[in-house]
């Protein structure tokens, strides 16, 4: 399921969860120095394998090519607080290591890709949720204001009262794509709906993304003007999100980049997760793996929308049964181009 490539202005974010920070160069999995093996190197962001959201998508990307592929892999993982020379000492010691290609998971990796990519000319490199021009890079980059859109079409049909809200982790561009489709898919299916909107932090302050208590307040905000469904694109700060409106009785809340429903972390408010808009990361990282494996690297910009099934809605639940017809309308009409998705609010 290759994507044509295409050039996208793109600023991403890293949605992840900052929960345990581990140290620069911590390796989760071994290697071999076997000749001849394909070998995988993958460098996560703060949180890394097991925060239940984006890292987790990558991973499985990952673990998928171990068992169909018999990839060997090593996995790094990043520290909170780090400076970007750690982020480039992790990709280059998986390139110096021999692992091809090299995956940096989110945007915090764009521009340390940018100079060790150069370094390492010979090694394939994949970095996600943000764009580079370098010649042996792939980009693997989402339409998630195509996603959001649909989680809106579905919030303004399950709200009883048109009360909306939406937390973004940090006001960053990426995460306003977030913002953008799910309001605009309200709006949309009821204009008389109102959206909240809140973004945690700004600019460099990357707390935002890791602050569950934060996501909790602003939920409790936004129920107290009325809302009844709440979004949150704000990794760790997400879960606070939904404890909150667990709590909220009649409340609904969405998730986000992978299926929060079944978070372990989170399964007691299960009931109360309407869906989460997902990003399949780990199909856009077993295709360049597999890229790699056959002699044909990917590069340059790889898209995955919704009309491949780059993004979409979780099912778990069944909470969306009652306008599930109403949401595959408005995807037919965003892969066929009647409806056009803004990127920005």
């Amino acid at each position: 399921m290759r994507r044509v490539s295409k050039i996208t202005a793109a600023c991403a974010v890293v949605a992840a969860l900052a929960l345990t920070a581990t140290s620069c160069g911590e390796s989760s999995t071994g290697s071999s120095d076997s000749d001849g093996k394909l070998k995988v190197g993958m460098a996560y962001d703060v949180g890394g394998r097991g925060d239940n959201s984006f890292n987790d998508s990558a991973a499985r990307g990952l673990d998928k090519a171990k068992s169909e592929l018999k990839a060997e892999t090593k996995e790094l993982t990043a520290k909170s607080g780090e400076t970007p020379a750690d982020r480039e000492q992790r990709l280059s010691s998986l390139a110096e290591g021999g692992y091809n290609p090299v995956v940096g998971v989110g945007f915090a990796y764009a521009d340390a890709i940018a100079k060790v990519a150069k370094s390492h000319p010979d090694t394939t490199f994949g970095l996600i949720d943000s764009v580079s021009d370098a010649k042996n890079v792939a980009s693997i980059v989402f339409t998630e204001e195509q996603g959001s859109y649909l989680a809106g079409v579905a919030a303004a049909l399950k709200s009883k009262d048109g009360q909306v809200g939406f937390i973004g982790g940090v006001d960053l561009p990426l995460i306003k794509k977030f913002a953008a489709g799910f309001q605009q898919g309200v709006t949309d299916t009821d204009p008389k709906a109102k959206v909240q909107i809140q973004y945690l932090s700004t600019g460099s302050d990357l707390s935002g993304f890791g602050s569950p208590d934060k996501g909790k307040a602003a939920a409790k905000g936004m129920l107290d003007k009325g809302a009844d469904v709440i979004f949150a694109a704000a990794g760790g700060s997400g879960a606070g999100a939904i404890e909150a409106v667990a709590g909220q009785k009649g409340a609904w809340s969405i998730g986000v980049d992978s299926d929060q429903a079944k978070d372990p972390a989170l399964s007691k408010y299960a009931d109360t997760i309407m869906t989460s808009v997902v990003k399949n990361v780990d199909s856009g990282v077993f295709e360049l793996i597999k890229s790699v494996e056959d002699g044909k690297p990917l590069t340059g910009t790889q898209t995955y929308s919704l009309a491949e099934d780059g993004v979409s809605l979780t099912t778990t639940g069944d909470h969306l049964a009652d306008v599930q017809a109403k949401i595959d309308e408005a995807k037919k009409k965003i892969v066929d181009g009647t409806i056009k998705v803004k990127t920005t609010t």
